[in-house]
Order: structure tokens, then sequence, then C-alpha cells
């Protein structure tokens, strides 16, 4: 059961870190940053769930894992694993009943201040017959439960940025719309050479040029993290096309300067790309995941599988990819050259 403010199932905000391993029956943090040093985070992935916690050490938030954590109910509403929208309609509900606002988080999901509550979503994974983990077509909900002091903005405090730093991504506001087959653009993709119009080694400004569109985001660093850190050319890692529906990555460092090393091709609104009759972009996921490995078999190449679980055939440097389309998810991809290690 959810408390709203002052914790949830036998997790109080305000424990030590060693309260709640005992509060979960001895669990360990077999992953886990900071631990007893203030703020800090532990990952309890017995129970699907992880403790972070403040200043002062103290449990400040828990976040409860779509597929490995609790179920977690407030009074009659159940928050975990189910589909997103019909959760985000009976959070409405109840907060309308109970006179609370609902805003949307970074995620497009529902967060409520009131309650403490921040929605997100992960991708539900199951058992194929032949026993293998395999990806499904849908998202299923997860929560961020967090105490008073991070209510009002839980993903811009400083604890929950150590545990997950959300500026990276790109923001939703709940709409997840998908561009029709017809009106896609159609790339060809050579592998570890070129995608559509794009070939790896490209400058930034001639990617910018071979697409006729200027980034709509940039993404980057310096060499030490931020800049007030140390002296360091700050270092271009991708730009985001928005309207081409791509994002480019790139390749740098110390003395060199960024070129095209990857390329992901967003699947609700990016380009269509073919592989021995494969579509890879804007398909149920599991169609395409099975295609994949119908490939492999065929040629008797080995299936790779990325950091993130994403599919690809060895040799190619191809990764399928998923992305969500509101309680669904559809396909996109990563193309990258040779020399390019993905870590998703």
């Amino acid at each position: 059961m959810l408390d709203p403010l002052v914790g949830v199932g036998p997790l109080r905000f305000g424990m030590r870190s060693d309260q709640v391993a005992a509060a979960l029956e001895g669990a360990v943090a077999y992953v886990s940053q900071g631990l007893d040093g203030g703020v800090g985070w532990g990952c309890y992935s017995d129970w699907g769930v992880t403790a972070v916690y403040g200043e002062d050490s103290g449990l400040v938030a828990v976040a409860v894992d779509a597929m490995d954590g609790p179920l977690v109910r407030l009074r009659d509403l159940e928050l975990i694993a189910r589909v997103p929208s019909e959760v985000r309609a009976e959070i409405h509900d109840l907060a309308r009943r109970q006179g609370a606002s609902v805003r949307v988080n970074w995620s497009g999901d529902p967060e409520v201040a009131a309650w403490g509550v921040s929605m997100g979503t992960a991708l539900e994974l199951g058992l194929a017959p032949e026993g293998y983990v395999q990806r499904q077509d849908r998202v299923i909900t997860r929560a961020l439960i967090v105490s008073a002091e991070l209510a009002d903005d839980p993903y811009a405090a400083e604890p929950i940025k150590r545990w997950w730093d959300v500026h990276d991504e790109e923001p939703n506001a709940g709409q997840w719309p998908v561009k029709a087959e017809q009106d896609r653009l159609r790339w060809d993709w050579t592998p570890l050479e070129r995608i559509g119009p794009l070939r790896f080694g490209m400058t930034p400004p001639q990617v910018a040029a071979a697409l006729d569109e200027e980034p709509a985001a940039r993404l980057g660093r310096y060499p030490f993290g931020q800049s007030w850190e140390g002296v360091g050319e700050w270092m271009l890692h991708h730009d985001r096309f928005d309207h081409t529906g791509v994002t480019a990555h790139y390749a740098c460092g110390f003395g060199r300067p960024p070129t095209l090393g990857a390329v992901t091709v967003h699947g609700r609104t990016g380009p269509q790309v073919e592989h021995e009759g494969i579509q890879l972009i804007g398909l149920p996921i599991s169609a395409v995941d099975a295609a994949v490995v119908q490939y492999t078999e065929k040629r008797g190449t080995d299936l790779i599988v990325g950091c993130g679980g994403d599919l690809g055939a060895d040799g190619l440097n191809m990764y399928v990819r998923v992305t969500r389309a509101g309680d669904a998810v559809v396909s996109g991809a990563r193309f990258c050259q040779a020399e390019w290690e993905d870590h998703g």
C-alpha cells in the first residue's frame, strides 16, 4: 500500500540504508552508489525496487520496477505493471475525487505532487516457446514514489538525478503519433558505410546539409563532466533531427573533431529502411525481432544482443531498437560504422 508522502509498503521515508535492507528482509543492493555517504541509491533487484537517499542518507524516494517490482495500490488504484492509458484514466478520476492536481512529467506520464507519485513505463518482456526472453509489443507501468521534499519536481531533485538524470532524454508531452508508412521517406542502407544520404565519417555540418535540416537538439559534454569541472573542449555526442526522424551520433575525442559514427532512425517518425526484405522501422517489435532471428538462422550467422536487449545480426553493426507509441511500441534501428561500439 502507498501512504502518500510517508512511505510505500514496509519502507518509510527517512530510513537509512540498513533499515531499508532490514525492512526488505535482509535484501542486498546488488547495484549501488554512495550508500551511507549522503546522496546515493541502491537497487534491490530481488525486490524490484530502487531506494534513493538524500543528503542525510535518509530514504527520499522509491522506484518500483514494472516487471519485477511489487504491486502498489493507492486506495483502489493499482499502479504497477498495467496498461498506461488505463492507469492514467484512473489516476485522473481519483485525483478529481480527492481534489488533487495531475500534471504530465518528462516522459508524458501522469504525476501527482499531493501523492508523491510520478508514473513511467517500461517495455514488457515475456518468454518465447524456446525459453528465452523476448520483447513484447507494449509497455507497462512503473512508478517513482517520493517524499514531500521532492514531490514538487521529482526528476529535478539532486538525489533523483544521481540515480537517473533525464535531462538528456527527449521530453514528451503525452502524445506518441506514428507516421503512416506511405508518409515515410525510404532510405537505402549499405552496412558499415552509409544510411540514406548520410555517410559515416561526415562532419556535423555535412550531416545537416545532407538532411537539409538544422538539429532540433544537441547533446555533448566537456571531457571532465560539466564546464566548471575542468579545462577542455566541449565534445558533441549527437544531433537530433526531428523533421527527418533521425539522430546522428558522433565519434570524437581529445584533439579529434566529431565525425558521424552511427545513425538512429526513430520508430515513430523516421524513414523506412529495408534489409533482405525485412522492414526495420515502425513495425511491432516482436515481428522485426522474429525476422532478424530468422535471418541469422538462414545465413548461419550469430545473433547479437546489445546492452539494451536490442537484436542484430553479426557483421552488420545494426541494432533493432524499441520506440514507445502510447501503450504500444514500434521498431526503430541504429546503424553503425564498423568501429562503433554501441552502448544503448
